[in-house]
């Protein structure tokens, strides 16, 4: 394996916790688990419906919800979320005996990248939606990769939390793994699954 294309946020970092108190209490001020669970099941389709979604249900405006989810990014300049449980083993098992980590994320470069440096998460390549790419599940963050890096879709793993995630990397002929949330069932069609990064060491040569 020459090379994995990571998700950012939700995968490396685990940005959801602060995402997800930010848009429930933007509902109510102090949100219950009830509510918190609501809003999990959003995010995990993707921020930009949870917010619409959100909205219609609880009569509550677009943008206060957006503005709540744009203050967890100023939030984590001085307080970032934290990696994720082996994410920086995971890392260091790929990029030791020469491979890449690579990112495909829907955040904005500048965003990405002060997360990925306050982590301290070295990866070698990022593309960004935001830089003039279609958003997942189209394949074309994942085909500029391995375009860029000389890379054959076998010779790569894709590791992301949501269900396009999967699809791009499947579409792009890569070999995909959803990282499940627990308590969070994502329906997506004959994925290889983990509740952990730890469980991928498996899947990496040694």
């Amino acid at each position: 394996m020459r090379a994995v294309i990571w998700d950012l946020g939700g995968t490396l970092a685990d940005t959801y916790p602060d995402v997800d108190r930010a848009l429930a209490s933007a509902i109510v001020p102090r949100p219950g688990q009830q509510l918190l669970h609501e809003v999990a099941l959003l995010t995990r389709l993707s921020s930009s419906y949870a917010i619409s979604a959100l909205a219609a249900r609880h009569e509550v405006s677009e943008r206060r919800l957006r503005t709540a989810y744009e203050a967890t990014k100023q939030h984590w300049r001085t307080t970032p979320p934290p990696a994720m449980d082996g994410a920086r083993e995971l890392l260091a098992a790929v990029g030791e005996p020469g491979g890449l980590n690579l990112v495909a994320t829907h955040r904005d470069r500048p965003s990405a990248q002060a997360l990925l440096e306050s982590l301290d998460l070295p990866v070698d390549d990022m593309v960004c939606a935001p830089d003039g790419y279609p958003r997942k599940p189209d394949p074309a963050m994942a085909l500029a990769l391995l375009e860029r890096h000389a890379l054959a879709p076998e010779e790569c793993l894709a590791v992301g939390d949501r269900a396009g995630d999967v699809e791009a990397a499947a579409a792009a002929g890569v070999r995909a793994v959803l990282l499940e949330t627990p308590g969070v069932p994502l329906e997506v069609t004959d994925a290889e699954r983990v509740r952990s990064l730890r469980e991928l060491l498996d899947l990496l040569p040694s």
